[in-house]
């Protein structure tokens, strides 16, 4: 799960030096409640208790804020999958199921930042540093898959099933967060669902 601050106690923690981290948890805060265009820089400097002037010494505008916020939820996400598949051996199929329930459960913890993450900020489309992130997370989807194949990481086969892997995983959040599969009376245990999908890409370890 997420290791965000909740505002009322980062409040609390506030001194000038952390006026950029509370800015970009007001702000974590407001796309949660209202989505990534339905909040104000000024609305998210009264909840962080700064001037309106505050955010541009750190941030050139609206959409770079959003850049920090989406920065820092992808090292959350980063650790959270990290955590999970240090908590079983390499090679179980315990392990896989792990990252994909680590990864479900960062998307249903933060519903608003996921989705900025994955399309509704077309202007971080281009950013490299953005993109390294990114990659940073899915190189964990492979070292996993990686040593459950006992094949190198640059391996075809090691990338074509993890890729195969985060989309089932990945397209599982979107629908239930969306409600989608409540709406088709579809019925599946999500740890069952997680355990068949890592079954059905990754063979038994030899």
């Amino acid at each position: 799960m997420s290791d965000a601050k909740p505002l009322i106690e980062a409040k609390k923690n506030y001194h000038h030096g952390d006026l950029k981290g509370q800015l970009l948890e007001a702000v974590r805060q407001l796309v949660e409640r209202h989505g990534p265009d339905g909040f104000s820089i000024a609305e998210a400097c009264r909840l962080a208790g700064v001037s309106t002037a505050a955010p541009y010494k750190h941030f050139k505008d609206r959409d770079d804020i959003l850049r920090g916020v989406v920065m820092l939820a992808m090292e959350r996400m980063r650790i959270d999958l990290q955590t999970a598949a240090d908590a079983y051996p390499a090679g179980s199929l315990e392990r896989v199921v792990a990252i994909g329930k680590a990864y479900v459960d960062f998307a249903r913890s933060e519903p608003g930042v996921f989705r900025v993450m994955f399309g509704l900020t077309e202007s971080h489309a281009d950013d490299p540093e953005l993109a390294e992130m990114g990659q940073c997370t899915f190189a964990i989807v492979i070292g996993v898959v990686a040593d459950h194949l006992q094949l190198p990481p640059d391996s075809p086969e090691v990338n074509g099933r993890a890729y195969a892997l985060w989309c089932s995983v990945h397209g599982h959040s979107f629908l239930s967060l969306d409600g989608k599969a409540e709406d088709t009376k579809i019925t599946v245990n999500e740890d069952d669902y997680l355990r068949l999908v890592s079954a059905s890409f990754l063979p038994p370890r030899r």
